[in-house]
């Protein structure tokens, strides 16, 4: 967009870049840290989220429109790293931020081609990398807060990843990636949502409504167990898919009452 004409400068366009330098975004402009806590741990969540998306196109499998899927989450990842920047919380979570920027950058590119087999081992390490890196900007902000009920916030909106990490392990294996740590992360996945359960259960912030969810969560998590001790190896992904769905959707809800707790 061209902002000079005839060596003076347009008079909307430069109203318009005032008004941007000047005016905060008034759905961030109140955003309490608790809040920044709960997008930055979306986050993590989303990294696992692509790379399901990315292996069921991948399979051919359109249940629940992954495509379309694929490009929302695309959009929030990127929203939420631009949303989170401008609270400049201080350096340190700023320096991460552009930290999870440019491991962002490439994978960007590269989830958004069409799926190949030969290049998801790739593809998974480098969203792996990147969960790493945003869990340290969710609990830079959490230490931030200076408030330990911050940490239920981070803890239960972790669940929400663990979720779709789950889902994407099993979606791999049902396209035929022959992963010889399948299964050491997979237990060390299942294994980590149930030790973090049993701790939401104990917290003192628990509403009838809050446990209710993880009643329903608890049940939901148990077909995951009977997966991950089956041998025989079959997988649907429709159930796969709906029932880790259904265990992100409670657990943001969860997360959500946890905030209203607080």
């Amino acid at each position: 967009m061209n902002f000079v004409k005839k060596g003076k400068i347009n008079s909307m366009h430069f109203l318009l870049l005032l008004m941007c330098f000047f005016v905060v975004n008034p759905v961030y402009a109140d955003m309490s840290k608790n809040d920044a806590v709960n997008m930055a741990g979306k986050q993590r969540m989303l990294t696992q989220r692509m790379l399901k998306n990315y292996a069921m196109l991948g399979m051919g499998n359109s249940f629940a429109d992954p495509g379309k899927d694929l490009q929302q989450n695309i959009s929030l990842f990127d929203e939420a790293i631009k949303s989170l920047m401008a609270l400049q919380i201080n350096a340190e979570i700023t320096k991460s931020l552009k930290e999870d920027e440019q491991l962002w950058g490439p994978i960007k590119e590269l989830i958004q081609q069409t799926p190949e087999i030969e290049k998801v081992s790739k593809l998974q390490k480098d969203l792996d990398a990147l969960l790493a890196s945003c869990h340290k900007t969710t609990e830079l902000i959490a230490k931030a807060s200076g408030a330990n009920t911050s940490e239920i916030i981070n803890l239960s909106g972790r669940q929400r990843m663990l979720s779709q990490r789950l889902a994407a392990l099993y979606m791999l294996q049902v396209w035929g990636i022959q992963d010889p740590e399948f299964k050491s992360n997979l237990n060390d996945t299942l294994d980590e949502f149930d030790k973090a359960q049993k701790v939401l259960l104990q917290s003192k912030l628990n509403s009838p409504e809050i446990n209710a969810g993880l009643a329903k969560v608890k049940k939901l998590y148990m077909w995951f167990e009977i997966m991950g001790r089956s041998k025989s190896g079959k997988y649907v992904p429709s159930i796969i898919s709906k029932s880790s769905d259904k265990i992100l959707n409670e657990m943001n809800t969860i997360t959500n009452l946890y905030m209203k707790a607080i």
